[in-house]
């Protein structure tokens, strides 16, 4: 069950799982709570908007993407047994699991994820939209296979399924929103912040995920390059790898003051901006112009973790500002 668990990595689902939870209860349910709409069965009552989406169908779109998650871990680790004993001396597949039996379980994680996907699609009212659970559950695969050994493509497939976590959220929400608005408004109300939220925290989970990659690229340089991987650090060096991680990180940065500056400008956002979220990212680059062996690299790539942990609860913060009305 442990082999299975650590295969599966069951603390990256967690944080997936609790990415997905915090944008429905923290930041969606708060900033519909501020929109209001005036009913068509009482014109002179103004009632705030709530969620509309049942939390069963919530609970289907959570297993999908975790399920697929899953089997996307399950299928990465199936193609890296040689790469990872280079890189790491240790493997799951092929040692303490049969590779037939982790194919088994790819399979089996990516069937539920799908049939889930399409279940919610179909509650939804779009039923063909589940076909976007096959493609993500295709994109793993080939990311696995072969996006990973190509120039950046690996990198960026797997930075965009990253952002795309938060935006589920708000896409499975929107139809049942959508609808009650249509039948019950006077007027339907503007949606877009919920979106333009969802799209900050999407941006955000893009950019330190693909400065991730390119730090955990840089890491496994030696059993890439040995097995004719195309990444970033052996096509065109670490230190531009480097270099590109540094330009990210200083990106990242910069966006999140301008965003804090043009649409919040509250002192709570940029405390928590600057102490979690930003000084986190400047040791970063530290310790990416200090470094000089794979243990401060992998030191760089989990405090990279940490800040994308650290992004997402910031939606605890902006639950708390909305709730108090601190903006």
């Amino acid at each position: 069950m442990k082999a299975f668990l650590n295969l599966i990595r069951w603390s990256n689902l967690l944080i997936v799982a609790g990415t997905m939870i915090l944008m429905r209860y923290a930041v969606i349910e708060p900033v519909l709570s501020k929109l209001t709409i005036v009913l068509t069965s009482n014109p002179g009552e103004v009632i705030p908007l709530t969620l509309k989406s049942p939390w069963y169908d919530f609970l289907a779109l959570l297993i999908a993407t975790l399920s697929i998650t899953a089997g996307g871990y399950v299928i990465n680790d199936y193609f890296d047994i040689k790469a990872d004993l280079i890189n790491r001396g240790e493997v799951i597949v092929g040692a303490k699991i049969p590779r037939r039996i982790a194919m088994m379980w790819h399979n089996i994680l990516n069937i539920i994820g799908v049939a889930a996907g399409f279940y919610i699609s179909w509650k939804a009212g779009y039923f063909w939209t589940g076909i976007l659970f096959l493609i993500v559950s295709g994109l793993l695969y080939f990311y696995s296979a072969s996006y990973k050994r190509q120039f950046l493509v690996g990198n960026i497939v797997v930075a965009f399924l990253t952002a795309m976590v938060p935006m589920l959220v708000a896409i499975y929400e929107w139809p049942a929103l959508y609808r009650f608005c249509y039948e019950n408004a006077v007027s339907p109300p503007d949606l877009s912040p919920v979106f333009y939220w969802m799209g900050g925290f999407a941006v955000f989970a893009f950019l330190t995920t693909l400065t991730r990659e390119i730090i955990k690229d840089i890491e496994d340089f030696e059993g890439d390059r040995a097995y004719g991987r195309n990444t970033l650090p052996v096509i065109a060096g670490t230190l531009t790898a480097r270099i590109i991680s540094i330009f990210l990180i200083i990106l990242t940065a910069g966006l999140l003051y301008i965003v804090w500056y043009m649409l919040l400008n509250d002192r709570i956002t940029l405390t928590y901006i600057s102490c979690a979220l930003v000084a986190p990212l400047l040791y970063v680059v530290y310790q990416l112009i200090k470094s000089s062996g794979k243990k401060q690299l992998h030191s760089a790539s989990r405090l990279m973790k940490i800040v994308m942990i650290s992004g997402v609860l910031y939606s605890v913060v902006v639950k708390i500002i909305l709730d108090l009305n601190l903006v």
